[in-house]
């Protein structure tokens, strides 16, 4: 028989858990200035829509990056997340971003009883991983849940994407995370990759979750298609918001799911009264030509994000630029 997907389309799992990412891969977009009233909106929306964990965006390190050019959700100070949260006496698990060589984790995270935070999720490059693996057991040590989000895992060779499985299954990361950094997988890969990821957590006793990018509009179908052979927790953003052209959008992604816990209209709210408004500030994200093609051809989208920044809309010399880098 082969392997079968979980679930059918009219079932739910209880074990699939969403996570909203939009104050921390949408932050990308405007160096994380999200007013007060803008994160204390997400974080009702995310209690009312029945999300489980929250980002809150980074926990980079002050030596790094100057905050006078970012905005709080850079930094995640807990005097800032507590104006948000308070002290978060819900269901819903509140998440910060750790990126190898970008946070001082040592300074930085502090022990979970100190703070409203309850899950790190560290991003490495696949090369990173033995770093990766330093701070997860830190993380452990202070009392947080862990996840490695291996990025750019679409240019990695199989026998790197096996060993960093490997020393993943045998470190104390909780979740391993499946990242399409670059937009470029397709379903059928996704399925292949979450198969091999699944292999290593059922050996392992770890979760695999999935976060998906959109340049090829198949952020939301590649997440789904990762649910359906059994990733349990699903990276999801307001209105699809992220770096380029952005993520799964929690819109698509609640309204399929057919848990009852998870509630559509207060997303749908939000959208109205906070998104609209942060577009037609400028904030700019989403699907996109330029996108497109960095995606198709499995390139990192800083150049396609530099184009749009131009104000450029010469798609074929474009393409022809990105060709001959290849």
């Amino acid at each position: 028989m082969g392997v079968q997907r979980k679930g059918s389309l009219l079932s739910f799992r209880p074990d699939i858990k969403v996570l909203d990412a939009t104050l921390r891969d949408g932050g990308i977009c405007n160096d994380f200035y999200f007013s007060d009233a803008f994160a204390k909106a997400l974080y009702q929306m995310n209690l009312a829509a029945g999300v489980d964990y929250m980002e809150m965006g980074y926990k980079a390190s002050k030596a790094l990056f100057d905050p006078a050019k970012f905005g709080k959700y850079k930094f995640c100070d807990e005097e800032d997340l507590r104006k948000i949260v308070g002290d978060n006496k819900t269901d819903m698990k509140l998440a910060v971003m750790a990126d190898v060589g970008r946070t001082d984790f040592k300074k930085d995270i502090i022990d979970k009883k100190n703070s409203v935070i309850d899950m790190v999720r560290i991003a490495c490059y696949i090369n990173e991983i033995p770093t990766a693996i330093q701070m997860a057991e830190h993380c452990a040590k202070c009392g947080y849940e862990t996840c490695v989000n291996v990025m750019a895992v679409s240019k990695a060779k199989d026998e790197e994407i096996d060993s960093a499985l490997e020393m993943l299954g045998e470190s104390p990361v909780d979740v391993i995370y499946l990242v399409d950094s670059y937009g470029s997988l397709y379903p059928e890969q996704v399925a292949k990759l979450t198969l091999r990821y699944l292999e290593y957590g059922a050996k392992y006793k770890k979760r695999i979750g999935i976060h998906a990018h959109n340049n090829q509009q198949l952020a939301f179908g590649n997440t789904i298609e990762a649910a359906s052979w059994g990733a349990e927790l699903l990276d999801m953003t307001v209105n699809g918001i992220g770096r380029g052209a952005g993520n799964c959008s929690s819109e698509l992604l609640l309204g399929f799911l057919k848990n009852p816990k998870f509630h559509l209209t207060p997303v749908l709210s939000f959208i109205s009264e906070y998104m609209l408004p942060l577009r037609e500030s400028g904030v700019v994200w989403g699907y996109d030509v330029p996108y497109l093609l960095t995606g198709r051809l499995n390139a990192h989208p800083s150049s396609a994000i530099r184009f749009i920044k131009e104000k450029r809309t010469d798609y074929a010399a474009f393409h022809g630029e990105l060709l001959d880098r290849d």
